[in-house]
């Protein structure tokens, strides 16, 4: 089995997954709480609270999955994208239980493991496909021949779709984090009750989410009165940026030729991008919730498609905020 780990953020992750991408175990341990009166992660708070339960979360993993220490012949961690402070306690404690076995060590990309995810589980898509990530962080379209990598074809030029709407959730008033809080009230609203951008920049497969943001901003300025209309305007902003997304993968499907197509990241978790994309006409995987958020599952399932570092040769290996 592989024991993966995964701090890249303010979730602290721990999993244990076989080499044919079964999921034994998968402990998630958010900071939601913690981060919420500041309507957004602390980085540094972020990282303590890493220190302080890490060790605990791959005890509740192994125990979980039924395992103990002798039963992992690999260790897979988060490399980056992600808060240095973060990563550096996943690194740190990954290395120290690798060394202390000399079991081999496999860095991960962060958003590889979002597009791998889908791999994971009983019906696990097979390349060549197409993926869109969308989260907090990051937002892009890639093409997947060899799980072992993937080319990416259009990414976000400025914010990321979770970004947008975890910003907009704030000038709503709503609370954190915000792309869940948007989904629920906008079940409530009329997304026609406002026309908001949908920006397509260039002829290529980008995103653009920063003046759909700014358009929210003078709405609500415009509006005044938000709690009398906030539904409508959480209904119209999510159907703007589910427009966005769903536009370039129908280009990217048309495109590339693929006929199946993988969701990935937090705003994969989206109600209303699960139904339109359900509606492509192109077959498409979204992992179950808990493998749409950050979680060490995905790495484990993506470190299956690498070649690991044997002991010593990642005793000095370094965490990355960028890859």
């Amino acid at each position: 089995m592989i024991l993966g780990i995964e701090t890249s953020c303010d979730d602290t992750c721990a999993a244990l997954v076989t080499r044919d991408g079964q999921i034994h175990a998968n402990v998630i341990a958010s900071q939601g709480l913690l981060h919420e009166r500041y309507g957004g992660v602390v980085p540094e708070i972020a990282s303590r609270q890493h220190l302080e339960v890490v060790d605990s979360v791959i005890d509740d993993a192994l125990e979980r999955a039924d395992a103990t220490l002798e039963d992992v012949d690999e260790v897979a961690v988060t490399r980056g994208p992600g808060l240095i402070g973060a990563l550096l306690v996943g690194v740190s404690s990954a290395k120290a239980l690798a060394a202390a076995r000399r079991l081999p060590l496999s860095p991960v990309d962060h958003l590889h493991g979002h597009v791998t995810a889908s791999m994971l589980g009983e019906d696990p898509i097979e390349p060549p496909f197409l993926a869109l990530v969308a989260s907090g962080g990051h937002t892009f379209l890639a093409r997947v021949d060899d799980p072992g990598e993937y080319s990416v074809l259009g990414q976000t030029l400025d914010d990321a779709a979770g970004e947008a709407f975890d910003k907009g959730a704030r000038l709503l008033g709503l609370g954190y984090p915000g792309g869940p809080e948007i989904d629920r009230l906008a079940r409530a609203g009329d997304p026609a009750a406002f026309d908001f951008p949908r920006s397509q920049p260039g002829d290529g497969l980008d995103f653009s989410f920063s003046g759909l943001k700014t358009a929210l901003l003078y709405t609500v300025q415009r509006t005044g009165s938000v709690p009398d209309c906030c539904a409508d305007l959480a209904a119209s902003y999510q159907r703007a940026i589910v427009d966005a997304l769903i536009a370039r993968l129908e280009q990217a499907v048309e495109r590339e030729g693929l006929d199946r197509v993988a969701l990935g990241g937090g705003v994969a978790a989206n109600r209303e991008l699960r139904e339109r994309a359900a509606r492509l006409g192109a077959r498409v995987w979204v992992p179950p919730m808990e493998l749409c958020t950050d979680n060490a599952a995905m790495i484990a399932g993506a470190a299956r498609f690498g070649e690991p570092i044997a002991y010593p040769g990642y005793l000095d290996l370094d965490a990355a905020a960028r890859l």
